[in-house]
């Protein structure tokens, strides 16, 4: 439960944002991230960095889809403490003007996380070695797994240990499939392959797991967990920080802040946006599907709570 090596990312702001387009309000932001400062929190991803267009615009998704360093500035200065966790925002492949990357010592931000699947592995990793290039902090998250084919895994994994760029690689849960034994497993193939880097997780809680297969990853040597405020995130949402920073049993992090934003921020927000498990996202995780569906479903007030008929149909898709 302590190694001093093991840090925490929160991406509350960033992965909740994928609730409602990330239009959360200045105010909920800075509660956010004032919470993880007081935490002790050592980093918080506070978006993604996008390219804006006519039609993909700030008004439509949302500034921290896009996180224009004026605001982030604002939001970094409206804490007037002397503890800040290093700043992050996360880069998705085909979807990022680099030609506007700042070099780190000019940015308040200190750390790119680039997102991708296996097919797309040569784009990320260029993108990861202009991020270091630039002087930050890197991570390239390899999401879905569960779904790629092993040969192509382990050949994306071999190119990630052959770019020195890559300060940690992610093992993505993005379904929230797995189970602990697959956990194992799928990190000793990361380990095979790519044996010199320090490795991260980020796990969905379609199935009711994130937090144990955090606890597994951390009984198997990962070093970067992630973790949301009261498991905020897309659909059955994530881990939960508060659960995780209680267990961790570390004195550097401080839970009472992150228990006072939930109950000052988050239980209001639940009246607004809904996350957090139900049986619509246990199917789809059993299934090991993407949570669209089961998005696109829970939004549908006469029809959400139909898991039976959810079941037959996403059978029938597999079929």
């Amino acid at each position: 439960m302590f190694r001093e090596n093991l840090k925490v990312l929160d991406c509350t702001i960033r992965d909740g944002g994928l609730i409602n387009n990330y239009q959360f309000s200045d105010d909920f932001v800075k509660a956010v991230y004032h919470a993880t400062c007081e935490a002790g929190v050592d980093y918080m991803e506070i978006g993604k960095n996008l390219c804006e267009s006519e039609i993909y615009n700030r008004e439509a998704f949302g500034k921290w889809n896009f996180c224009d360093q004026d605001d982030l500035k604002a939001i970094v200065d409206s804490y007037d403490g002397d503890y800040r966790p290093v700043l992050a925002v996360m880069y998705d492949v085909g979807r990022v003007d680099t030609q506007s990357l700042l070099a780190a010592d000019q940015s308040v931000v200190g750390m790119i996380r680039t997102a991708c699947y296996v097919a797309d592995i040569d784009k990320g990793l260029d993108l990861v070695k202009r991020s270091k290039d630039q002087g930050y902090e890197t991570t390239i998250n390899i999401m879905a797994p569960s779904a790629a084919i092993e040969s192509d895994l382990i050949e994306a994994l071999q190119q990630v240990e052959n770019t020195p760029e890559v300060d940690y690689l992610y093992f993505v849960d993005s379904y929230g499939a797995f189970y602990s034994e697959q956990i194992t497993s799928y990190l000793d193939l990361f380990k095979a392959h790519a044996p010199s880097k320090e490795l991260g997780f980020h796990g969905h809680n379609n199935q009711q797991l994130a937090f144990a297969n955090t606890q597994q990853c951390i009984i198997e040597g990962v070093n970067l967990l992630d973790a949301t405020v009261n498991g905020l995130g897309r659909g059955a949402g994530n881990c939960n920080l508060e659960l995780l920073l209680n267990f961790l049993k570390n004195p550097k992090f401080n839970v009472q802040p992150i228990y006072q934003l939930i109950q000052e921020q988050m239980i209001p927000l639940r009246k607004d946006i809904e996350w957090g498990f139900n049986d619509i996202y246990g199917i789809s995780g059993h299934l090991n599907q993407h949570p669209r569906a089961a998005m696109k479903l829970r939004g549908n007030e006469i029809d959400k709570d139909n898991c039976y008929d959810f079941l037959i149909n996403s059978i029938g898709d597999i079929a």
